[in-house]
């Protein structure tokens, strides 16, 4: 019997889920991409992740990992050859960053694009508040080439689908900003083939008919 492969229940916009099939991709672990509508959620992925949200994996022993940065550890964990991992010494500092976009930005983010989901009647103070996360990143990129360090690392990974968001949500006011190293990172990254490869189109994953949920998240 051949051996089953870990299976990627994904969301091609969600940045959560872009940043894991960056690291994937970089890992270049073969995987069984599951594309799904959030609207409708299958079952057998709220089978083994009963949060809903993605990304969610599944690997052949059961083992189910469903938090964006953990898929990151496991993915470079598992095979690290572009060498995006930060060393030792470096691994404060790199989840420190993390930590703010996840946290603060992220918040920010939310507020500046969905003002009206939480009671807001504007969004300019969220997005100030997101701008000066983002002039951090400014001043990172003006002493190195990428926010990992000389080349591309976890850092940009976990970052770039989220600075991508903001900067989407009103292209002409971040263009016109004060950051033109950090909009350069990004335009790099979004002309990249890196880029291309983890936002190709998938159809959206229907489950074979009688089969169920363990069934489902074995090889098919």
């Amino acid at each position: 019997m051949p051996e089953t492969l870990p299976v990627l229940y994904s969301f091609r916009r969600c940045p959560y889920a872009m940043r894991a099939r960056l690291a994937l991709h970089s890992s270049a672990v073969a995987l069984e991409h599951r594309e799904i509508e959030l609207k409708n959620k299958p079952a057998a992925m709220l089978a083994v992740s009963p949060k809903g949200t993605v990304p969610v994996l599944v690997l052949p022993n059961g083992r189910v990992i469903d938090e964006s940065l953990d898929i990151m550890r496991w993915a470079l964990g598992t095979r690290d050859p572009l060498r995006w991992w930060p060393a030792a010494d470096q691994e404060p500092a790199a989840f420190a960053l993390i930590a703010q976009n996840d946290g603060p930005f992220k918040q920010a983010l939310d507020r500046y694009k969905y003002p009206h989901r939480f009671g807001l009647d504007e969004n300019t103070a969220p997005r100030a508040a997101g701008a000066g996360f983002l002039h951090t990143l400014e001043a990172r990129l003006q002493g190195q080439a990428f926010l990992s360090g000389p080349a591309w690392g976890l850092v940009d990974a976990a970052l770039a689908p989220f600075v991508r968001q903001f900067a989407h949500t009103d292209k002409v006011w971040f263009g016109a900003q004060a950051w033109p190293r950090l909009a350069q990172w990004l335009a790099a990254f979004e002309a990249s083939e890196l880029f291309a490869s983890i936002m190709h189109k998938h159809p959206v994953w229907v489950a074979p008919p009688g089969a169920s949920a363990a069934e489902q998240n074995a090889c098919s």
